[in-house]
């Protein structure tokens, strides 16, 4: 199974975005607003000439309804500030343990540069979107950021069919992996067992290599990206001594990678994830989420997959003429 993920435009607006720092400025300058209109009502008791023709009651009301959707912008912001350092002080925590331990196993100071300790405040660029909650600000491919989603597939490298899916609000993909593993797991066992996965750096961590492992899987995740004009001296090295018995799964992963066959059989992945993400945004013409908030669009993308996968098993039985793989026909049966 080659896994890989794309961010798809949800049915909101960049430009709809309400930042933290934002949302105090405007929380305090209604309550200025408020206290000054509150002013001019007692002006107006007074009797006094000069006041303002305003509906002052009217106006009071609609900035107090805006300060309650401040303030719950600022509670959902809060509250994803607070899951977001939780888990980034978990990895924190982590990093530093191993660490240290290598440290007291070797008798040196670790090379590199220091794990930074994440910052618990909020931060004033935090944002929440006002068309649809759920959905976050990413990176695109270009260097822009637009709203959206992080679509993930699972697609089997021979039939190039969807096998798992499932979207994501986070902007990386380092912790998709194992809700594709729980999904995989979940097929119908005339499917049969996956025993390969591919994923590129974006997945990488140590703790996804040994849950592949653990499902019984064969990972095939680089560490890093690839750098230009090192593929020749990696040949000529080869893939160096075999990890010995009791090394993790971080090195057994590298070695594996640095195989003429390890090399070989993740060059598979991009022909499989990316020509799939493509005919679903280029032939399907499937570009943004029609619909709103989280479960809604793990609904929608479920359909999109399956009928991507419809369109796949037409493209297959006419190429084939009845010649099909036996996954193809198993699919065929289930459906």
């Amino acid at each position: 199974v080659s896994l890989d993920g794309t961010k798809m435009n949800a049915n909101a607006s960049k430009h709809k975005a309400f930042s933290y720092g934002h949302a105090c400025k405007l929380e305090e300058q209604l309550k200025l607003e408020i206290a000054y209109l509150l002013e001019q009502t007692h002006k107006e008791d007074q009797g006094d000439a000069n006041k303002p023709e305003l509906n002052i009651p009217e106006e009071i009301r609609r900035r107090e309804e805006r300060l309650e959707k401040i303030e719950h912008a600022k509670a959902e912001i809060a509250s994803r500030e607070k899951e977001r350092y939780e888990r980034e002080k978990a990895e924190y925590d982590a990093k530093m343990e191993e660490r240290a331990e290598r440290e007291k196993k070797t008798g040196k100071k670790s090379k590199g540069k220091q794990p930074q300790e994440p910052k618990e405040e909020i931060s004033s660029k935090a944002q929440i979107n006002l068309t649809d909650e759920d959905s976050r600000i990413m990176p695109v491919s270009g260097g822009s950021f637009e709203q959206s989603y992080n679509a993930q597939a699972g697609v089997d490298v021979d039939s190039h069919m969807i096998v798992s899916e499932h979207v994501t609000q986070a902007c990386n993909d380092k912790q998709e992996l194992e809700p594709t593993l729980s999904e995989l797991n979940s097929l119908p066992p005339e499917l049969g067992k996956a025993d390969k996965i591919l994923c590129d750096a974006g997945y990488y961590s140590e703790e996804n290599l040994k849950a592949v492992e653990e499902a019984e899987m064969t990972p095939y995740i680089p560490a890093g990206r690839e750098k230009h004009n090192e593929q020749l001296e990696a040949r000529i090295n080869g893939a160096g001594p075999v990890p010995e018995e009791g090394a993790g799964a971080a090195e057994r992963t590298a070695y594996r990678m640095k195989t003429e066959a390890g090399r070989q059989e993740y060059g598979k992945r991009k022909g499989v994830s990316e020509p799939v993400f493509g005919i679903i945004k280029s032939v399907m013409g499937y570009r943004s989420f029609l619909t709103r908030g989280y479960k809604n669009v793990q609904k929608e993308w479920t359909l999109v997959c399956i009928a991507y996968n419809l369109k796949r098993l037409y493209n297959l039985f006419s190429a084939t003429k009845g010649l099909m793989s036996p996954i193809f026909k198993t699919m065929l049966q289930i459906g």
